[in-house]
Order: structure tokens, then C-alpha cells, then sequence
């Protein structure tokens, strides 16, 4: 049995109401076609490396599953077909890929911004803004 998964980016101020509808639809759609959701997991807000659709931060998911041979393009082209249009204020961007079924299911990513921190989240900000250009605007003081 083939396994996928779809990784998605929503828009930052998603709810969790529209998180839970989200992951409900999606849900439905994959065990109607006698599929099985392996796992649904929310990764979290990050900052982008560019702006989507005017957001520089947006919401991770992604979703595992698996489907049989003879439902997998049909289930495929719907839940492209979900994100494009049913779901298309929600979800900035969507990608589905095929895995191997022997591979772990383990990833390796960076913490979000819900997982790090504040204060090193503070410290991070004042560092940045300390070195970009904080002594221009010193240099302008004195000048005046």
C-alpha cells in the first residue's frame, strides 16, 4: 500500500476551529476512499524565507498516510482540489509526496516560533536590531 504525505502552509491567524474543520475534511476524504491516516501533526508558525501572499509567517502541517493503488490518483487530485479551492484562504501553499513505506517516519526540524523561548526570542530581536543599523541612527543624533 502506497504511503504519502502532504506537508501545507496556512495562513498565520488560522484558529483552532479552522485547524480541527481543516483536519476533519481532510480525514473524511482520505478514509472514504479506504485509506488510513498514519498521522496529522501541526509543526507550528515559522517566519518564511519570502513572503506568501503578503504573510511573512505562516503554519506548518503535515499529514501521513496510506491509500490502496487503485484510489490513489482519485485521492491525489481531491485533496489538490481541497486546498486550491474549498480551502484556498486557508492554505497559502501545499506539497504531496510519495514515501517509501520502510522509511521512518522521524524528522529533524528547527523549533517553531510557539516552541522557542520568549526571552531568547527578546534577546534575538535586540541583537538584530543592535547590530542593523543602531549606529546610523546614533551617527544622525549627533549630527543634529
Amino acid at each position: 500500500m502506497p504511503r504519502y504525505e502532504v506537508l501545507f502552509l496556512t495562513v498565520p491567524e488560522i484558529t483552532a476551529d479552522e485547524a480541527s474543520n481543516l483536519e476533519k475534511h481532510i480525514d473524511k476524504v482520505i478514509t472514504d476512499v479506504k485509506g488510513t491516516v498514519i498521522s496529522y501533526e501541526r509543526w507550528g508558525k515559522y517566519r518564511l524565507a519570502y513572503s506568501v501572499r503578503k504573510y511573512d509567517y505562516g503554519v506548518y502541517y503535515l499529514i501521513r498516510f496510506d491509500v490502496e493503488n487503485s484510489d490513489k490518483d482519485a485521492l491525489l487530485q481531491t485533496l489538490k482540489t481541497i486546498f486550491q479551492v474549498k480551502f484556498v484562504d486557508l492554505v497559502m501553499r501545499h506539497i504531496i509526496s510519495a514515501l517509501d513505506p520502510r522509511a521512518s517516519l522521524e524528522y529533524k526540524r528547527s523549533e517553531s516560533l510557539e516552541e522557542t523561548p520568549s526571552k531568547e526570542m527578546d534577546n534575538f530581536l535586540k541583537d538584530t536590531r543592535n547590530s542593523h543599523g543602531s549606529s546610523n541612527e546614533e551617527a544622525l543624533d549627533q549630527d543634529r
